[in-house]
């Protein structure tokens, strides 16, 4: 199986942030959230997690931050309604967080939330921080950063996870 993207993991992550599959503009570019338009490197710098907004090639450069980066779906690229999600991927995604286990996994959308916890596409999702843990992994639903989710954009629950994510790193560096 060939993934489009590389997964950016390591063992006890402060966070990984959770996409559901690549889009075509990063599948071309190789290099996560790559169309111009999506707002996740953005969200990132403006938020507080990185020093500065990195570009998408800067992706691998995350790992000194404690940030890693995956998608549910590895082998696809696409809008999220051209995906064709498996069981497979839930249970890959599920095992690369029990094998990490970073402190955080954070889904990069509703969809890709309700697809991993398989939660009905009807059944409303809130934001935040959520009951379900992966191991000792907690759950946090961000607003998608995607130019085709605009209407949904809010940067409230990026700001709130990068509360936490400071607070994580202060004690990793305090310790």
């Amino acid at each position: 199986m060939n993934d489009i993207l590389p997964d950016v993991l390591a063992r006890e992550l402060l966070l990984v942030f959770c996409g559901t599959a690549a889009s075509t503009a990063s599948a071309r570019a190789t290099a996560y959230y790559a169309n111009p338009g999506n707002r996740f490197w953005r969200a990132l710098h403006r938020a507080g997690f990185t020093p500065r907004q990195f570009a998408p090639e800067d992706f691998r450069n995350l790992l000194a931050l404690g940030i890693g980066l995956t998608d549910l779906c590895k082998n696809s690229a696409g809008n999220d309604s051209d995906i064709a999600f498996t069981q497979g991927d839930v249970v890959a995604l599920r095992d690369k967080l029990i094998r990490y286990q970073p402190k955080i996994a954070a889904f990069t959308s509703k969809t890709a939330w309700r697809t991993f916890s398989s939660q009905p596409m009807s059944k409303p999702a809130a934001y935040g921080w959520q009951t379900e843990q992966i191991g000792q992994t907690r759950c946090f639903v961000l607003p998608s950063p995607s130019g085709s989710a605009r209407r949904y954009w809010d940067i409230a629950p990026w700001q709130i996870l990068a509360d936490a994510y400071k607070r994580l790193l202060g004690a990793a560096t305090a310790g």
